[in-house]
């Protein structure tokens, strides 16, 4: 006959050593599965150093800083597209693959590229920033051409 309700059946003692013995085994591979995770790309990681220790072959001069116009336009006047494109120098209006890069001038798609900390913009703010991207456009530095070495493209 059923046990009534509320009342326990026992469990054989062969059964209760094979269930502990599963349930231990279970535990176990839990606990190790963070042991085969695979890493965090390099270059993913949130550092939280200032960015005077960050390598500079690696982080630019407005990394984990606020990435605005004001910003783009520093570093755009340091620019020198004569020398070797690195971190610190870099055209910040550069478009590579239709994306702009971040404030360390990596693109999206490549394993060092950051989300860049963005300021609040607005539609008239957007229109005075078109302006300044117009005239750089139509006043290109001297160097800038495709194939310079401070160029992606």
């Amino acid at each position: 006959p059923a046990p009534a309700f509320g009342m326990h059946h026992s469990i054989p003692k062969k059964r209760k050593i094979t269930m502990k013995f599963s349930l231990a085994l279970a535990a176990a591979l839990v606990a190790s599965a963070n042991a085969f995770a695979p890493a965090p790309a390099f270059g993913m990681q949130k550092s939280m150093q200032l960015n005077a220790e960050k390598d500079p072959a690696r982080y630019g001069k407005y990394d984990d800083k606020l990435w605005d116009m004001t910003a783009k336009l520093e570093i755009y006047e340091e620019w020198d597209p004569s020398q070797p494109r690195t971190p610190m120098n870099f055209n910040p209006f550069e478009t590579w693959e239709g994306n702009s890069p971040d404030a360390s001038g990596w693109f999206p798609g490549q394993n060092t590229f950051k989300d860049p900390t963005r300021g609040d913009i607005n539609f008239a703010s957007m229109q005075e920033e078109r302006k300044i991207l117009d005239d750089i456009i139509a006043n290109p530095k001297a160097g800038n051409v495709p194939g310079a070495p401070g160029c992606k493209n």
